[in-house]
């Protein structure tokens, strides 16, 4: 089983870019999008199907804002759509699929660097977050939760970590929720495998970053503990060029 995650920055800008291709090419089982930046009846859920995917998507109430999918080639037993916490399933930012034992999640975690505001509604909801996913656990304990989470967890992970000590996204305090949530049991999937540096998955469209390669690593394929048997490989794919995010891949075998 591949399954890719990718935030998008709109989905039907990224379509203008080539994402249908690309999502051809790729052929993974499951894509887990993020900011799709569409309602409901804005996604291209038919060239979807043309492609292969059964889709499933959770827009926010804002038009234009936030919003995640999961594409899947198998059919999914169920699909949750948000955590059941309204301050927070306004913004469209969770959507889980089951199949079988295993539960996949697309999660676009809030970002902190318009303001304090955002700062602290960004800690809150990291902190209900870790809770609402260990209560999963008693019932869905396989799980594999994709998406952005708008932290970089450690200096390898970051262009310039002296630069960014006190940016949104390498605060002291968003890393050790981010050492926290591992602790709860999780994987970095790619971590895991790889210790090399200059691996990013987000790159500002200022001052030419991205062909400089100084970019963040913020996107995640997060695994349950118990799935570290099945872990068969993970990847980052920066030759992707429909968003200033690129994906960033897993493979699982059962």
């Amino acid at each position: 089983m591949k399954i890719v995650t990718y935030n998008v920055n709109g989905i039907r800008a990224a379509m203008k870019k080539g994402f249908i291709e690309w999502l051809k090419e790729e052929n993974a089982d499951i894509v887990c999008l993020q900011e799709t930046k569409a309602q409901s009846d804005q996604i291209p859920v038919f060239e979807f199907t043309e492609a292969g995917y059964h889709t499933y998507s959770f827009s926010a109430q804002k038009k234009g804002y936030s919003g995640v999918a999961i594409l899947c080639k198998q059919e999914p037993n169920h699909v949750e759509y948000g955590m059941g916490i309204e301050k927070y399933d306004f913004e469209g930012r969770f959507i889980r699929a089951d199949f079988g034992d295993i539960s996949v999640v697309s999660v676009y975690h809030p970002s902190g660097s318009s303001g304090d505001e955002r700062q602290a509604f960004k800690m809150e909801w990291l902190n209900d977050f870790a809770d609402y996913i260990q209560e999963l656990r008693k019932s869905r304990p396989k799980l594999i939760v994709s998406g952005d989470y708008n932290i970089c967890h450690k200096a390898i992970d970051i262009h310039d970590p002296k630069g960014n000590a006190k940016s949104s996204g390498f605060l002291p305090e968003e890393r050790e929720w981010m050492s926290r949530f591992l602790d709860l049991g999780f994987i970095d999937s790619f971590r895991f495998l790889n210790d090399a540096p200059h691996n990013y998955t987000w790159w500002s469209y200022r001052a030419n970053a991205r062909n400089n390669n100084k970019g963040w690593r913020i996107d995640y394929n997060m695994l349950s503990e118990n799935l570290k048997k099945n872990l068969r490989a993970a990847g980052i794919m920066p030759s992707a060029m429909q968003s200033d995010h690129c994906p960033t891949w897993v493979e699982l075998s059962f």
